[in-house]
């Protein structure tokens, strides 16, 4: 199938997926699964592409249950009343995280906060927080000492293609990567 195909059937699903399901008459349940069938009807799509969007999303951004009758997002949910059911994680000593300099000021006074999303996204490589911030121009990499984080308190999960997810991260806990 043509990539632009691919890329735009996952454009979808991330949207209906994550943030406006209603759009399209979706129903989500209560830990972001929607019925398979219903994505194909809604969207248009076959099952074979639905199937090839999954596979070769190169974030791996959604997750079929084991029947491969429910499709989910696997985090991004702007969505208050998802729970993935991902349990507390003991994260690497250091994370990061991708941004621009613009909202640097803001960012180092008040540190990173989940804005439209249920958590703040980490990365435990550099390569993809630095993917992340080129999205919005000259990325900027923050290390967030989840070690200090973790011994304060504050709880981490990950996700099933490994985003580090956390409620909030407080300025104290942030530096630039050099």
């Amino acid at each position: 199938m043509e990539n632009q195909r691919i890329i735009n059937i996952s454009k979808k699903l991330s949207y209906h997926l994550r943030h406006a399901p209603e759009k399209i008459g979706l129903k989500l349940d209560k830990n972001g699964w929607a019925d398979v069938s219903t994505i194909l009807s809604k969207l248009h799509i076959s099952k074979a592409e639905l199937e090839e969007c999954v596979a070769k999303n190169d974030k791996q951004r959604f997750a079929f249950d084991e029947r491969h009758e429910k499709i989910r997002a696997n985090q991004g949910h702007s969505i208050k009343n998802v729970d993935l059911e991902l349990p507390i994680s003991s994260p690497p000593k250091i994370l990061y995280h991708g941004t621009v300099e613009k909202f640097m000021d803001e960012i180092m006074k008040d540190g990173l906060k989940p804005m439209s999303r249920q958590y703040v996204h980490l990365s435990a490589m550099i390569e993809t927080a630095e993917k992340v911030g080129s999205r919005r121009g000259k990325p900027v990499i923050l290390k967030v000492d989840t070690e200090r984080m973790t011994e304060d308190g504050m709880e981490f999960r990950v996700s099933s293609n490994g985003v580090w997810l956390t409620d909030r991260v407080p300025a104290k806990y942030l530096s630039k990567f050099a």
